[in-house]
């Protein structure tokens, strides 16, 4: 199972903001001294002010694990953003504060890979900035390929430029700049018992890139993903959830979620990213199918039945019973 640690909320200071090309701002927090560790693939929660209220929203550490004085991430200003990255954009200046907590990480680096194979594509490439040093630092084998749309849509480019592994990492861009695009039958090397694949970036993105891994033969074991953000579909069919410790009893209606439900009952389920990506509202479950429609939970985790993220998913029959 994944890092679920709970951990200590902070105020934490933008001590700097560049605005980089693509519409992605990096920041860099600190406090007022040394900031919990991290592990590479490890992630913040920032909480956002937005007009229709506080949400919280999920971002990659994308700064050198080594470093314990600050840490660093990139934000896209998302088109599609629903709310939480434009307020950031129009909101966090040096001088300003912010509630952070974490970092957790649902998105490590495997101890025992011989070769790492990591793919970026946009925003997506933060997890994997972290991962490159710490692989650099280890003196492992590894490889980054970053994608983007073209040089101008490329954050990081100056950062790149300067790292002592640059040559391990090769840009790729739609309009045929730099390496070219991103040729999966050229750029993903043939499965082998120490290979494994991280992956990052938009869904249709990760999609092909997980696909073509599969198809090639990588068992699902050496295939590591994190998602950002994802197209999820919260409806479905009535079903009834019972919450053992506590007794209560609740009926989650076709358009809505099992953590809705539950806290107008007086149950709360913490919840942040409503999208299935998080993990902050996984639930032990004791009885029941599930209709699972997260990004969060492995494989291996779906088919022991005994987790549900309760922000999307649902029951697959007429009942849960929840360990709550």
């Amino acid at each position: 199972m994944k890092d679920m640690s709970d951990t200590k909320p902070m105020i934490l200071t933008v001590a700097e903001r560049i605005d980089d090309r693509g519409d992605i701002m990096q920041l860099t927090l600190t406090g007022d001294g040394p900031l919990p560790a991290f592990a590479a693939g490890a992630h913040v929660d920032l909480l956002v002010e937005t007009p229709e209220g506080p949400l919280w929203r999920q971002y990659s550490l994308c700064g050198d694990p080594a470093e314990t004085g600050c840490y660093r991430l990139g934000i896209l200003k998302d088109p599609a953003s629903r709310g939480g990255s434009a307020a950031l954009h129009q909101l966090l200046r040096a001088g300003e504060t912010v509630h952070v907590e974490g970092p957790r990480n649902h998105f490590p680096l495997a101890p025992d890979a011989e070769r790492s194979v990591l793919f970026g594509g946009g925003i997506g490439v933060t997890p994997m900035l972290a991962m490159a040093r710490e692989l650099h630092a280890a003196g492992a084998e590894f490889t980054l390929h970053y994608a983007t749309r073209s040089a101008a849509r490329t954050a990081f480019l100056d950062l790149i430029a300067t790292l002592p592994f640059r040559d391990r990492i090769v840009l790729h861009h739609d309009d045929g700049g730099a390496a070219g695009p991103l040729d999966l039958a050229r750029d993903l090397p043939p499965p082998a018992p120490g290979t494994h694949l991280y992956v990052c970036g938009p869904q249709g993105f990760m999609d092909w890139v997980i696909g073509a891994a599969e198809t090639a033969g990588y068992p699902g074991t050496r295939i590591h993903r994190e998602y950002f953000s994802a197209e999820v579909d919260t409806g479905g069919a009535g079903f009834e959830v019972e919450c053992a410790q506590s007794g209560v009893t609740v009926t989650v209606g076709p358009e809505d979620t099992i953590a809705k439900a539950l806290a107008r009952a007086g149950v709360k389920i913490e919840v942040k990213c409503e999208e299935g990506i998080c993990g902050t509202c996984v639930t032990d479950v004791i009885e029941g199918g599930i209709d699972h429609r997260d990004q969060f939970l492995t494989e291996e985790e779906r088919e022991d039945g005994d987790q549900i993220c309760a922000c999307c998913s649902r029951a697959s029959g007429a009942k849960l019973v929840l360990d709550l």
